[in-house]
C-alpha cells in the first residue's frame, strides 16, 4: 500500500501497528520534567542542551527527553543540481526549526545522519576525498579505515539481523512530542527531497520525579507478556536505570577529533560531528524478570562480585566501580557470568589520560559513547515502507531502538565485541555469545542495524553536494 506523505504524517495504513494509540497515551501520559534554560546552540548536532541532571539513590542522573522518533530515508534519482536544490530546501527547513525551538529537550533535538549508500552514490567524488579516516583503526588493521563503517553482525546477533542500506536518518527527540510531530511534518511530511523507509516511535524515563515512568504505564497498556513485572519507576523496560551521568560520554567527548582519532578530514569538514548507530532490538521481558530473580539479574547487568541491594534500579557506574579485565575474566571462571557493564565498559572508557584536540583533560577511565535509546513498542517499526522485509506486525511487542554516539564506527564496534565477551588485545572469554551469563545477550534479539555518520551543524543537509560539478 502506497501512503500519501498526509497518511505518513497520521501514521496510518496497512503497515502501521495496530497500537498506535498507545503512543498518544505516550503523549497525554508523559509529564515534562523541569529543564535548565538554553540559548545558545552548539555546531554538533548531536548535542542537547538543557539535560536536567538528579540524584537517585546517591547518583547522579542524566534525565533523557521523554520522547523520540527516528525516520529513516532514501533519496530519489537526480542530478547534482537537484542534489544542490535539495541541499538548499532542508537546509531552510532545518534553519527555521532552529529558530523556533532550542536545542534542548524542553524545546527539540534534530540529529541528521548520512549512510554509506549517500556517500558512495550522490556524492561519491567528494567523499573519497573527504570522509575522514580513522586513524586508530586504519593503525590496527595496516591500511586506511573511513571512521563510517558498514553495519556487520555480532557473534550474538542471529542470522535474521537485517543489515540496512538508508541513505539518511532523522533523530528528533523532545519531552513535548507537539514539537516532533512539527518536525516530523516539516521534515518529512512537506519535504519532498527524500522519500521515508520506515518510522520508529518510542519513549524513555518519567519515572524520576516520582509516580509511574512511561515504560512500566505503556507497556502494561499495551499488553505487553511481562509487562506487570517491570518496576513502576524505572527508566526502561528492563528496569535499571541506563543514564548514570559517569557513564555516558560528556558533550564533545564523541567528536570524530576530539580524541585523536580522526582530524575531520581535508580542512576539517567533518569536524564536530560524530557517528550514530541505530539498531532495533526486542526484549523478552518475561525470560527477563522470570527466568532469573532479581540477584541474577543484578548480577547480570553489574557483575556476580557486585553487591547489589534487591529492588534497587540505579547502581553507580563510574570509573572506580569498573573491575579489571584479570577480574573479569576470575568472575567467568567462578561464577559463569561476567556481567554486561563490566565488560563493555573495558573498551568504552578510556585506557590512558586524554588532552582533546578542543584543550579538555579527560582523565583514565572516562566514557566516551553517549547514549540515546529508548524503548519502544513498534514491531519492529511504527511504519515501514516495506513491511514484508522489516517483518511489520500490528502487535505491540517490547523493544529498544538502541542509539549511540561514537567518534568512529570501529568504536562501536570494539564496544559491541565487549558485549560479546571480546575484551581490548581480542583477548576472548569462556563463554557462549547467547549464554545467560554473558549478559543480557538471551533475552535481546537485534532486528536491524545501520550507521550513520553525523556532520557538524554546518553541513547536516546533504554534505559534500555543494562540491558537485554540473
Amino acid at each position: 500500500m502506497e501512503l500519501t506523505r498526509r497518511q505518513l504524517l497520521a501514521g496510518v495504513g496497512a503497515t502501521t501497528l495496530a497500537a498506535a494509540g498507545i503512543y498518544e497515551l505516550a503523549e497525554r501520559a508523559g509529564r515534562a520534567p523541569s529543564r535548565p534554560e538554553v540559548t545558545a546552540r552548539p555546531p554538533e548536532q548531536h548535542v542537547l542542551g538543557g539535560l536536567r541532571v538528579v540524584t537517585d539513590n546517591n547518583v547522579e542522573v542524566v534525565v533523557p527527553p521523554l520522547h523520540h522518533e527516528i525516520v529513516t530515508l532514501r533519496l530519489p534519482a537526480g542530478g547534482p543540481a537537484d542534489l544542490r536544490d535539495a541541499q538548499r530546501r532542508l537546509a531552510q527547513v532545518l534553519a527555521g526549526l532552529d529558530q523556533d525551538y532550542p536545542s534542548s529537550p524542553a524545546g527539540l533535538g534534530v540529529t541528521v545522519g548520512w549512510g554509506l549508500p549517500y556517500f558512495r552514490g550522490a556524492v561519491a567524488a567528494p567523499a573519497r576525498d573527504h570522509v575522514p579516516i580513522d586513524r586508530r583503526a586504519s593503525r590496527s588493521a595496516g591500511h586506511p579505515v573511513s571512521v563510517l563503517l558498514d553495519a556487520i553482525r555480532f557473534p550474538s546477533d542471529t542470522s535474521g539481523v537485517l543489515l540496512e542500506q538508508n541513505d539518511a536518518v532523522l533523530l528528533l527527540r523532545s519531552d513535548n512530542p507537539a514539537h516532533i510531530h512539527d518536525a516530523h511534518e516539516r521534515l518529512v511530511g512537506n519535504l519532498d527531497v527524500w522519500q521515508p523507509t520506515s518510522i520508529r516511535r518510542g519513549f524513555v524515563g518519567g519515572g524520576f520525579d516520582g509516580g509511574e515512568g512511561l515504560p512500566h504505564r505503556l507497556a502494561v497498556a499495551a499488553g505487553v507478556p511481562g509487562a506487570d513485572l517491570i518496576p513502576e519507576q524505572a527508566e526502561l523496560f528492563l528496569g535499571f536505570t541506563s543514564t548514570q551521568k559517569a557513564s555516558l560520554g560528556a558533550e564533545r567527548i564523541a567528536n570524530i577529533e576530539t580524541l585523536g582519532y580522526s582530524d575531520g578530514g581535508p580542512g576539517g569538514y567533518f569536524r564536530q560531528g560524530t557517528t550514530m548507530h541505530v539498531s532495533h532490538i526486542f526484549e523478552d521481558l518475561e525470560s527477563w524478570f522470570l527466568t532469573f530473580d532479581d540477584r541474577q539479574r543484578a548480577a547480570t547487568v553489574f557483575g556476580p562480585a557486585r553487591n547489589v541491594p534487591e529492588g534497587t534500579l540505579t547502581v553507580s557506574q563510574g570509573k572506580d566501580d569498573v573491575p579489571s579485565v584479570a577480574a573479569i575474566r576470575k568472575d567467568a571462571s567462578r561464577y559463569a557470568r561476567i556481567g554486561h557493564s563490566p565488560a563493555i565498559q573495558q573498551t568504552s572508557r578510556l585506557a590512558v589520560d586524554v588532552v582533546g584536540r578542543d584543550g579538555t583533560t579527560y582523565a583514565k577511565g572516562t566514557a566516551v559513547p553517549i547514549r540515546a535509546d529508548f524503548n519502544t513498542l513498534d514491531n519492529p517499526f511504527y511504519w515501514s515502507a516495506d513491511p514484508g522485509r522489516d517483518g511489520v506486525s500490528p502487535e505491540a511487542r517490547a523493544g529498544l531502538h538502541f542509539v549511540v554516539f561514537n567518534p568512529t564506527s570501529d568504536d562501536f564496534h570494539r564496544n559491541r565485541m565487549a558485549m560479546d565477551g571480546v575484551l581490548p588485545g581480542g583477548r576472548r572469554l569462556p563463554l557462549a555469545p547467547r549464554d545467560p551469563g554473558q549478559g543480557f545477550n538471551s533475552v535481546l534479539t537485534t532486528t536491524h542495524r545501520q550507521s550513520f555518520l553525523v556532520p557538524p551543524r554546518r553541513h547536516r543537509s546533504f554534505p559534500l553536494a555543494e562540491m558537485l560539478q554540473g
